[in-house]
């Protein structure tokens, strides 16, 4: 009988979760230019250990540049950057070993199989999660032995998510882990994520997915041109008492028959409310002023239902404040939702799709080794996803 595989113990070890609530990732007034262009511009935030942290913001926002200081492969203008109490750029090889990196897509060797890939990966560790029960935990043991190339976006991004906890990291970072992603495997992806958490790791990623954003973080940051224009729980943002525009008013927005002659109610609910019908059957009641109490939203959300029921329409739902998508529009506006990429194509995005031979990588590689290398180079080096001191020996002989 085979025994039923047993579930990796994630993340940070037993002591890490007894100083779980200090900071595991510091960023202090943090600039990286791009030429002309100031691409972060004094960016100061934490994230503590136990805590998921996701950064959200338009393309060009400088999500990708400030992660990329944190993880060490950018060096940045100015500023102090800390990762579990160390240097990320000068204290590079020291890091790396204690981080975990998934990236939104590539860093796999195409002939590669998910088992295969996870072997070879926890060869570059002294302490390696067991490969098989992370095949396990990420569902992907039908495909086990199917080469990367032939995998479905979904299954890569798993095992991508996979390769980034094999070293037991103390702090991951995650690329759009979600990111074409089918329900079942986000679902393996948020409890992932929670037990990254429970185990007293800290977790920072990017998404561009709101719903899943607001299931998973215990903390939201929102970059846009370079700076944080709003940062708090998803809660807060959604209230307005995390510094989005919205703060000191009160909305709620609820379903109902569309057409609906809202103007009735909005006379029910108080002077200064009004009642729009922001799309087809779906409502929203706004009064303005100072923040409003428990008391005051319990009122409200009570004549609403009130209101409805004496007239027989159905309540299809009600929400008090703003869904974080909603919060998140507010603060960056529509057309920052749907900029353009703005990023100057350097660092772990740039080396993806171009043609290079292996001898150009170990080139660059031997080069971002010394201190001197581009940024592409050490973007390749990243990719190939090594992980202690002795990366550049093990990756040189992995080409």
């Amino acid at each position: 009988m085979t025994e039923a595989p047993t579930t990796p113990a994630l993340g940070a070890d037993a002591d890490a979760v007894d100083r779980a609530g200090t900071a595991a990732v510091s960023c202090t007034d943090l600039v990286v230019r791009y030429g002309d262009r100031t691409a972060v511009d004094s960016v100061s935030f934490e994230a503590r250990r136990g805590e998921v942290l996701c950064v959200l913001g338009p393309n060009g926002a400088g999500k990708t540049s400030t992660i990329e200081c944190l993880e060490g492969y950018r060096r940045p203008v100015s500023g102090a950057l800390r990762v579990l109490g160390l240097d990320p750029w000068a204290d590079h090889a020291a890091v790396v070993g204690r981080i975990g990196v998934m990236l939104q897509r590539g860093g796999v060797y195409p002939m590669l199989a998910p088992r295969q890939a996870l072997r070879l990966f926890a060869a570059y560790y002294p302490n390696p999660e067991d490969p098989e029960a992370l095949v396990d935990l990420v569902r992907l043991r039908d495909v086990a032995r199917t080469p990367w190339r032939h995998l479905s976006g979904g299954e890569q991004a798993r095992l991508s998510l996979a390769l980034a906890l094999v070293g037991r990291p103390e702090v991951v970072f995650l690329d759009e882990p979600t990111a074409g992603v089918d329900p079942e495997g986000r679902l393996s992806v948020r409890d992932v994520i929670g037990h990254l958490r429970e185990q007293g790791a800290c977790v920072v990623l990017t998404t561009h997915e709101m719903a899943e954003a607001e299931r998973v973080a215990d903390r939201v940051l929102i970059l846009h041109h370079g700076r944080i224009v709003a940062q708090g729980t998803p809660d807060a943002l959604g209230d307005g008492t995390a510094g989005a525009p919205g703060e000191g008013q009160l909305e709620i927005s609820f379903g109902a028959p569309a057409d609906l002659d809202a103007g009735p109610l909005a006379a029910a609910l108080g002077p200064g409310t009004t009642v729009v019908e922001e799309a087809p059957g779906r409502y929203r009641a706004t009064r303005p002023g100072t923040a409003a109490s428990d008391r005051e939203i319990a009122a409200m959300a009570a004549t609403v239902t009130t209101w409805l029921a004496e007239r027989g329409v159905v309540l299809r739902d009600l929400r008090v404040g703003r869904s974080l998508e909603e919060a998140y529009l507010a603060v960056v506006g529509a057309q920052g939702a749907v900029g353009e990429e703005t990023d100057t194509g350097v660092g772990r995005e740039a080396w993806r799709g171009q043609p290079r031979t292996h001898a150009a990588r170990r080139r660059g590689l031997r080069r971002a080794r010394r201190g001197r290398g581009t940024d592409s180079a050490r973007g390749a080096g990243r990719a190939t996803g090594g992980g202690t001191g002795r990366t550049g020996r093990i990756r040189r002989s992995a080409r």
